[in-house]
């Protein structure tokens, strides 16, 4: 494969021949087999939220937070559905993840997901644009592959979504199966569906999925796994990022415009360093 030859197109915004998405898929799958579910993370990284298909906003977040491989990159998922141009944010990705493996992180969100890509776009768009559901199936696959939390520096536990009652430590999200289209209960699904919210433990989501968690399970779970702050996206905020919980908890958002009519800010969360100060980059 002739990957910065991929590149170079897929940056013109334009969709990979269907055999080259093939070949693409089937060699990233063999990378991210063998990556564990909480996948070790130095800083200095930074840390990217929900992208949504609007692959032109995903530009500039290169352009904006610095190109590969001299920034390390975690992509907190949900890079497609709802936007435009899923299919080319996503194999956008892939040739970075493909071309370079240890610089680029992709977290699964839970739009990366069989069920939900038929509802919210990508599907559409893939028979759009090449006919039959054969990109979709290819991609889907490795849907079911990508890891589900990062942790930098051993201190910051990045995921999708949030937290889930079945799981107290990291260690009962490295022993979790991932390989499978996420389920509609259980720890999978609390990670890539859940919300911190201002209750006093547990509440059932009004997305139909996850939880609602609140301060206390927050601050128990980051003791226990001696943690400093809990990264995670799944939510639109206005203003590119959120803290909650007394700065334990961070909601980072990257799709500026959100389906080209919300008017938030996007931004980019960097961790220059174990000790240092961290900070975001606004578009």
């Amino acid at each position: 494969m002739h990957l910065d030859k991929m590149l170079e197109w897929i940056k013109k915004c334009k969709y990979l021949p269907e055999n080259d998405l093939k070949q693409l898929c089937d060699y990233v799958c063999d990378i991210l087999v063998c990556e564990p579910n909480v996948i070790p993370v130095p800083s200095p990284v930074s840390i990217c939220g929900d992208i949504h298909g609007q692959f032109y906003d995903l530009l500039e977040l290169f352009r904006v937070g610095g190109e590969l491989p001299d920034t390390t990159y975690v992509f907190l998922g949900d890079f497609v559905d709802r936007g435009y141009y899923s299919l080319e944010t996503f194999t956008f990705l892939l040739v970075l993840k493909a071309r370079f493996p240890d610089k680029i992180v992709l977290l699964r969100g839970n739009h990366e997901s069989r069920q939900i890509t038929q509802v919210y776009g990508f599907y559409d768009e893939c028979m759009t644009k090449y006919g039959s559901n054969n990109a979709w199936k290819y991609c889907t696959r490795v849907f079911d592959l990508l890891t589900v939390a990062a942790l930098i520096d051993n201190k910051v536990l990045c995921v999708h979504g949030g937290l889930s009652p079945d799981i107290n430590s990291l260690d009962q999200i490295r022993a979790l199966k991932r390989d499978q289209e996420i389920p509609h209960k259980g720890a999978l699904c609390d990670i890539v569906w859940s919300d911190p919210e201002e209750v006093a433990t547990w509440e059932i989501s009004p997305r139909g999925a996850g939880y609602l968690f609140g301060k206390s399970v927050t601050e128990e779970f980051m003791e226990i796994n001696n943690l400093d702050l809990i990264c995670r996206a799944h939510q639109v905020v206005q203003e590119g990022h959120k803290y909650m919980f007394n700065e334990k908890l961070v909601t980072v958002w990257s799709a500026p415009n959100y389906c080209y009519r919300c008017g938030n800010i996007a931004s980019i969360l960097k961790i220059d360093g174990p000790k240092k100060p961290r900070s975001t980059l606004k578009l």
